[in-house]
Parts: C-alpha cells; structure tokens; sequence
C-alpha cells in the first residue's frame, strides 16, 4: 500500500461490518502498537522488517477509522524508554518515520486528516523535526480524523511538564494555586484539545499500559489482543469494536452511557 487512504474523498462514514452499531462506535481510539519484533522473530527476519510491516498495520487501521467515522486514533509510535534500545535500531526507526511521513503526507492532506506530533520533539533528528512541523502547519485546519502519533512520549514526563507550567504560572501570580482543577491540569497536557480515548487497543498480549495517556485513559476501555500489530487488520479492529460496543460503560455511576 503506497497511500494511507481512498484516491477520492470519503464525504461520510462508508458501510460497517455487520453487528457494529454507528452510534456506539468510540469516538477516540487509542493504541499501544505492540508486536514488531516477535513478528519478524518469528519469520526469522531481522527486526526492522516488523516495523516496516507495522506502519502498514497503521496504514489501514487509519484507513478504517476513516472510513467508519472514528473522530480520532492515537498511536504509540515512539517512547521515552525506546531510546534504550540498540542505536542502530532507533536509528533505523528514525529514517523511517522521515520517509513515511514525506510519502505519506499529500495524501494525508488530501484526505484531510488533521496529524498532530505528542510528546518531546526537540531530541529528533532535525530533518524529521522539520517535516513534523510542516505536516502539522498543514494539515491543521482539515476537518477529517485527527491522528496523533505519539513520539517521544511519555506519560508520567507529560504530567510533571504540565505540573511546573501550572507552579510557573502560579509563582508568576497569573494563577491561583486554589483555581487548578483537572481542565486547567488538561489543558498543559500534549491532547490538549482532543477528547479523551474511549477505547485503548493493544496487541500482542501484553497487559500493561507502559506510560502511554496516563491522565487521558481514566476511563477508556481496554481491549488486549493477542495478535501482533503487523497482522492487525480489519478483523482484529472489528473484534475491537464489537468488545467495546458490549461494554458497559457508567463513568463512575449506575446507569450505562454509550
């Protein structure tokens, strides 16, 4: 698949699977793309070929939340603690995001998806750098998905930075500490704008949130898959959806909410 979209513009939600209800589907999907190396292990390929894969994986499901009018996807794409892994490996995972991005964007814009880049940007490579911020410059006003692909990110250094822009702002008496409430707290955060996921997909069987939306995902529901992200396709999201829609969903109360 060389574009992430339809050539011609989708102007509403296509046709669902049978069994998916359109007015339950989550308006916000996230999703901990877990599974690239375990894949390529398991073909005996190197593990830079389960990555390639897994930016087809991503590929279609922004497809698919497109075409059945999910208002936004999140990804993990990169965290804070991925920097550990071997330099020719985050090196390799660098180049790429540069190369699909340059590829992808004009039909990202075409489709007028709106992508937005979450967390600490400013330890990119700066070529990489540069086409994050034209794409974001461009893409802004579009009024399609919002896919925000979260690089560099970490969730726990995402609340201590929006913790000292509030005490910054404090000490500077612009605010009263007795005024900070969870919509000022959200505000700092990199979703800023953006509702909160409904539904937090991860792959590959593992249980674990790894740092990943720790403010934003209070009251997400959890879909664990065993499938590894490279062979996620349209009937591991459509098992997703249906694992959602068979929720519950009280926020805390006794009557159910969609």
């Amino acid at each position: 698949m060389s574009r992430v979209l339809a050539t011609t513009p989708v102007v509403g939600p296509k046709a669902l699977p049978e069994g998916l209800d359109p007015e339950r589907l989550p308006r916000h999907i996230a999703v901990i793309m877990d599974g690239n190396g375990r894949w390529a292990k398991s073909r005996s390929l190197p593990r830079v070929m389960g990555h390639r894969e897994g930016v087809e994986a991503l590929k279609r499901m922004l497809r698919l939340c497109s075409d059945w009018g999910v208002g936004a996807l999140t990804a993990y794409a990169f965290s804070t603690e991925n920097w550990n892994r071997p330099g020719e490996e985050v090196s390799f995972l660098m180049t790429l995001f540069e190369r699909v991005l340059a590829r992808e964007l004009e039909a990202l814009d075409r489709e007028q998806v709106r992508i937005r880049f979450l967390g600490d940007l400013s330890p990119l490579p700066p070529g990489l750098q540069q086409l994050i911020a034209d794409a974001t410059a461009r893409t802004a006003a579009n009024t399609g998905i919002h896919f925000n692909v979260c690089t560099n990110y970490g969730s726990r250094a995402e609340l201590v930075r929006a913790a000292r822009s509030l005490a910054e702002r404090a000490a500077r008496g612009e605010l009263d500490p007795s005024a900070i409430d969870e919509a000022l707290l959200s505000a700092e955060l990199h979703t800023a704008g953006e509702l909160d996921p409904d539904l937090l997909i991860r792959t590959s069987g593992e249980q674990r949130i790894s740092n990943f939306l720790l403010w934003q995902l209070a009251y997400a529901e959890l879909h664990i898959t065993d499938v590894l992200w490279p062979d996620f396709d349209q009937e591991a999201l459509v098992a997703a959806l249906l694992d959602y829609q068979g929720r519950q969903r009280r926020f805390g109360g006794v009557t159910s909410l969609p």
